[in-house]
């Protein structure tokens, strides 16, 4: 593991372009499972859905995987700057390739203008972790920000069952339930560590002022999307705007 993470760490590009390409050929792949009815006649919700669908694979990859790292590797949590091993290295390769594999997809279906946040949230976690790469530095802070992936996965989930219109079946009403906890818990709770991390060490943190600016940034997009949670899936005076056909806003719901 050694020797791979020496020359990963020499070419850290050649290997996010590597995963960049194996997950699409797993966008490839999952073109070829049977989708729902409500979705096939609308080239938006189609699209979307393989999208949602690649998402949620590296949700499920990247969030235990960055979990497991910090089980196994606990000094990781209180050494954002420093610390970090092979196994995390990879793990932001891998993810890493994924954000850019999301961005070419959302830019080259012809959906960047509705999906301009996505891109923006993509933008900023790729200069980050190809920042990590290349210097060595915050490889343990991006695997702590790997955490959100864990509440990724239901907050997918609960996308492609409003696709599939489920919104009303026990696994929509059980999903959102552990959708909350886990936003909560994973989501704003690792991203805001984070954020105390740097201000509680900035003054010798390298590029702790780009990185803060990133976090707050980043912070006040997830506090945007809370809102929007909670305002579609648990305040019924406030209904949630359906996906229309021909509408191209990927976070209208």
């Amino acid at each position: 593991m050694e020797g791979l993470l020496s020359v990963m760490q020499q070419r850290p590009g050649l290997y996010v372009a590597a995963c960049s390409v194996m997950f699409r050929v797993v966008h490839r792949l999952l073109q070829t499972l049977p989708r729902p009815k409500a979705v096939e006649h609308d080239a938006f919700r189609a699209w979307k859905w393989k999208n949602l669908s690649v998402s949620l694979v590296h949700s499920l990859l990247t969030g235990s995987w960055a979990i497991t790292c910090m089980v196994l590797w606990p000094e990781m949590l209180y050494k954002i700057h420093s610390s970090y091993t092979p196994v995390s290295y990879l793990l932001i390769c891998v993810s890493t390739g994924y954000f850019v594999q999301d961005a070419c997809d959302i830019i080259f279906s012809g959906y960047a203008i509705g999906s301009w946040e996505f891109l923006l949230h993509h933008v900023l976690v790729i200069w980050c972790f190809v920042y990590a790469l290349y210097t060595r530095l915050y490889i343990a802070g991006a695997v702590i920000a790997l955490f959100v992936e864990v509440n990724s996965v239901f907050l997918h989930t609960r996308l492609l069952l409003k696709l599939a219109g489920a919104q009303t079946s026990p696994l929509y009403t059980l999903n959102k339930l552990l959708n909350l906890f886990t936003y909560i818990s994973f989501r704003l709770g690792a991203q805001f560590y984070i954020t105390w991390y740097i201000l509680h060490n900035y003054s010798w943190l390298d590029h702790g002022g780009y990185f803060l600016v990133t976090m707050i940034l980043m912070n006040i997009m997830i506090l945007i999307y809370f809102y929007r949670l909670l305002r579609a899936d648990f305040f019924p005076n406030h209904k949630s705007h359906p996906v229309h056909n021909g509408s191209t806003k990927f976070l209208k719901d």
